[in-house]
């Protein structure tokens, strides 16, 4: 074996936010080495937010072709060749590679190793036939799906966000186990591309999100015909034929062609022997403080791989600059996510940060302000005036958070997102120059809504008539 790799970093991973330390660390002059076992670019570019805001795409003009009769233009009911429709997908992921090839880190001066990578020491990586002993590591191995223990449903095919994109024949009826953002999101894809679709969750649909804006939204997925089970816990799995069939502890039985298992994510740490190098982790993964820094004083984690952390590729991105920070440089950045935002990729959009409403008020005395997109002068101009604005603030006006239901919401969310982060009140955005027509003007609209009880009250009316009598 070679003489051990001695490089200042040694990153674990080659997803968003591996590539990103990889990437700003050479060019900040540092000696990389890059571990990577499977397809460069991870679970994002490969089998995440790259494929599935692709296939959402195609499934919203196959949505707009089939309406576009409310704007006077006929066209005969599209006709969806899925497996050209998987092609297009992966043609998407194909321009994007590049990006995350080995060859582009190799000529940043990064040493690319492909193989999968073991802790022998507190110290040292092996990862093939390399031993890497560098200054610093940094942990970024990412998530795959979580499998739950369902009875039956190990002796069925089913897909996983891995595999679905691979698919090239349309469902004749796709049953969905999960509610959440991924599981949301293919059910419309699949739907509007002509699949009948049932989603089943063991709790509420999109838990997490403000509960009125995610039951809005899961009124639309009824109303595209989506079949809905919310609350709805599974008692087993079995095969139907040539197909699947779920039957629910409340003993109602769905048959499908195709299963997707949609149930969240679970750390890929099994592989790296985390105990070998004093790396606590448990089931959700690695242990960080707010410097990301692990038990290890020499190992850093970021991304999916961190305990109780946010799984979004964009958090990963944010978390790889504190990374860079606190290893490079040692300085003291921490991660600091109350300006994170999120986003579910429906049709209509539903992004959010900071506080929803029920978070807020379990905190104290907040007040709600909101404007509605049929109130939206670009919104009614664009046939689509689902959803609303919603701001939460303190009764003093700063912001606390703001959700966005309707079309390009995690566009719109970012002034909210920079809001919260730099504490503003509710007077800065409502005070706002915004284009017209443009649906960010609902965003001022509902901020100046914050002030319009007491603007308009009677006391500003007697005060306004007072003025008036002085000439």
């Amino acid at each position: 074996m070679a003489a051990p790799l001695a490089p200042d970093l040694c990153v674990i991973g080659g997803g968003a936010g591996g590539l990103a330390v990889a990437a700003g660390a050479a060019r900040l002059g540092a000696r990389v080495v890059l571990v990577e076992r499977g397809r460069m670019g991870g679970e994002c570019l490969n089998s995440g937010c790259v494929p599935s805001k692709s296939l959402l795409a195609t499934a919203r003009l196959a949505r707009l072709w089939r309406d576009a009769g409310e704007h006077g233009i006929a066209y005969a009911p599209p006709q969806i060749d899925f497996a050209a429709v998987a092609d297009s997908v992966g043609r998407v992921v194909a321009r994007l590679a590049p990006n995350d090839s080995a060859e582009r880190f190799t000529r940043l001066g990064v040493t690319v190793v492909a193989a999968e990578a073991r802790f022998l020491d507190r110290r040292t990586v092996a990862a093939g036939e390399a031993l890497i002993r560098p200054r610093r590591f940094v942990v970024a191995t990412g998530s795959s799906p979580f499998v739950p223990p369902i009875p039956g449903l190990a002796g069925v095919p089913f897909l996983t966000n891995e595999n679905v994109f691979e698919n090239r024949r349309l469902p004749r009826h796709l049953v969905v186990i999960g509610g959440g953002p991924v599981g949301v999101e293919l059910a419309q894809a699949h739907r509007r591309l002509g699949a009948a679709v049932t989603l089943i969750d063991a709790g509420p649909i999109l838990p997490r999100e403000d509960a009125e804006m995610a039951g809005a939204l899961a009124a639309r997925l009824a109303g595209e015909g989506i079949a809905l089970h919310a609350s709805s816990p599974i008692a087993a799995v079995e095969r139907d034929g040539d197909g699947i069939a779920v039957r629910l502890a409340n003993g109602a039985r769905i048959a499908g062609s195709h299963l997707l298992v949609a149930a969240g994510r679970r750390p890929d740490i099994a592989a790296l022997d985390l105990a070998a190098a004093g790396i606590a982790a448990d089931a959700g993964g690695i242990v960080v403080d707010r410097r990301l820094r692990t038990s290890n004083r020499r190992a850093f984690a970021l991304g999916d791989v961190v305990a109780g952390g946010p799984q979004f590729t964009h958090a990963a991105l944010y978390q790889a600059g504190i990374v860079i920070r606190n290893a490079l440089f040692r300085l003291p950045a921490r991660a600091d996510y109350r300006a994170l935002p999120r986003v579910i990729y429906s049709d209509p959009e539903l992004a959010q940060v900071g506080l929803t409403a029920a978070e807020a008020e379990a905190a104290g005395r907040v007040r709600v302000s909101r404007w509605e997109f049929a109130d939206n002068d670009r919104a009614q101009a664009e046939r689509d005036t689902a959803g609303a604005v919603k701001i939460v603030a303190r009764p003093g006006g700063r912001i606390l958070g703001a959700t966005i239901l309707g079309a390009a919401a995690g566009e719109l969310i970012l002034p909210w997102a920079l809001a919260v982060a730099r504490r503003l009140k509710v007077a800065a955005m409502a005070n706002m120059i915004a284009p017209y027509p443009t649906r960010g003007e609902a965003g001022k609209r509902a901020a100046g809504e914050f002030y319009a009880p007491a603007l308009f009250s009677p006391r500003t009316r007697r005060l306004v008539r007072l003025i008036a009598k002085f000439g």
